[in-house]
């Protein structure tokens, strides 16, 4: 059960450690997201050293039988050190969190030398890989030894427990609630392994025995641990997933505002201050396109306001009849002649024809008051435009350049 179940584990908290680990460079200050990275990893190592063959190297590199027990518990105690010390900073002020790992930390550390003074005093004996609680429990430095170990782990364990319960019941993130209440049940399954290794203690005082519940015991332990695992990683995972349905919402816009913004600018170029990036280069590279739609949004507005000279009217009030014909509305029917007010007006551009009094564009009339009602308002646009059949660059329409001549004497 035990080299069935721990590779699994193993697994899991090496892929929760390495997927903190981009964070964790980002973001190297923030204490909890340093502590959450070594629960994982203290995790990763508590398993790799209980797997069969590891230990066995273990032993043979080091020169003392069955050292990996203590250092593989001693990696546990790290793991409980950790998950305690991670909640401690997301639930309290940042002076009493540190006060309070500071606190855990002190008491792990005691622990784990405890653990180490009473290995020393075990009896010598042969390697046990699988049985090594049940073959040690008659030795009375093992009772001490696993006592001593029990007693850390039962109370982290309650203790995780009761805190991940209260928290679960205050926090207003549901993903952070579900994580929370996943943390409280590990924490209730390990109780299982608890309950026997301390029955292990008490069967040898009282004459009864433990050792057929062994696989139960190592079940409870290592899908308990799995599911504070999961727990914890539950609201970072979902916040991941988040941002790339979020990185995945920005490319798709900026894909659909690009023939838009591409035939403004080709009308003004001067809407675009620097050049624009490659969008499929920032694909690849699976960087946030954020800054660069906010700029594309910005332009495509920049670009409109450099068309409002060259609005026919006309064609805003024989568009928006035909189209409130067809059954639209705003904000629709905005979109729809803003798209046609926005073509005619690189074609009348093209030829130097502008009006003494131009129109106002049609989403004129709609009330935006933030860029992402902005990028919404020009993706519907986008989605109604159709660029005209020819259009030239600015410097190429004489008329426009000597008015603009003009102007600048």
């Amino acid at each position: 059960m035990k080299d069935i179940l721990h590779p699994i584990c193993l697994v899991i908290a090496s892929l929760g450690f390495l997927f903190l680990l981009r964070d964790l460079k980002q973001n190297r200050r923030e204490s909890s997201l340093v502590l959450l990275s070594l629960v994982y990893l203290s995790s990763a190592l508590s398993f790799a050293i209980s797997i069969t063959p590891i230990w066995i190297r273990i032993d043979s590199t080091l020169g003392i039988t069955n050292i990996a027990v203590p250092l593989a518990q001693s990696c546990v105690i790290l793991v409980l050190v950790f998950q305690t010390s991670v909640l401690a900073h997301w639930a309290l002020p940042a002076q009493k969190a540190r006060r309070r790992t500071r606190l855990f930390g002190a008491a792990g550390v005691g622990v784990i030398v405890g653990l180490f003074t009473l290995f020393a005093f075990l009896t010598p004996a042969v390697q046990r890989t699988s049985d090594f609680a049940t073959y040690y429990v008659h030795d009375p430095a093992y009772k001490a030894y696993l006592t001593l170990y029990m007693a850390a782990y039962t109370t982290a364990e309650v203790y995780l427990g009761v805190v991940c319960w209260r928290h679960a019941r205050q926090a207003g993130n549901v993903w952070v609630v579900r994580g929370l209440r996943t943390i409280t049940t590990g924490a209730v399954v390990i109780m299982g392994y608890c309950a026997i290794r301390i029955g292990g203690i008490l069967g040898d005082s009282f004459g009864f025995s433990v050792a057929r519940f062994k696989d139960i015991a190592w079940f409870c332990g290592d899908v308990g641990a799995l599911l504070t695992l999961i727990g914890y990683f539950l609201p970072t995972l979902m916040g991941r997933i988040e941002g790339l349905r979020g990185w995945s919402r920005d490319q798709y816009a900026l894909w659909r505002l690009q023939p838009l913004w591409r035939a403004l600018h080709a009308a003004a170029p001067t809407i675009a201050l620097m050049p624009a990036p490659s969008q499929m280069q920032e694909l690849v590279r699976f960087r946030s396109v954020s800054f660069l739609l906010y700029r594309r949004v910005t332009e495509i507005r920049d670009g409109m306001i450099e068309l409002r000279p060259y609005l026919d009217p006309q064609v805003r009030a024989k568009a928006e009849t035909r189209l409130r014909g067809q059954g639209l509305q705003d904000p629709e029917l905005a979109a729809a002649v803003t798209a046609e007010q926005i073509s005619q007006a690189i074609s009348s551009l093209t030829r130097g024809q502008d009006y003494t009094e131009p129109a106002e564009y049609a989403d004129a009339r709609l009330s935006i008051a933030t860029t992402q009602e902005d990028m919404q308002a020009q993706l519907r646009i986008a989605a109604h435009f159709t660029p005209p059949a020819e259009s030239t660059s600015p410097a190429q329409h004489p008329a426009r350049s000597a008015s603009r001549a003009g102007d600048e004497q």
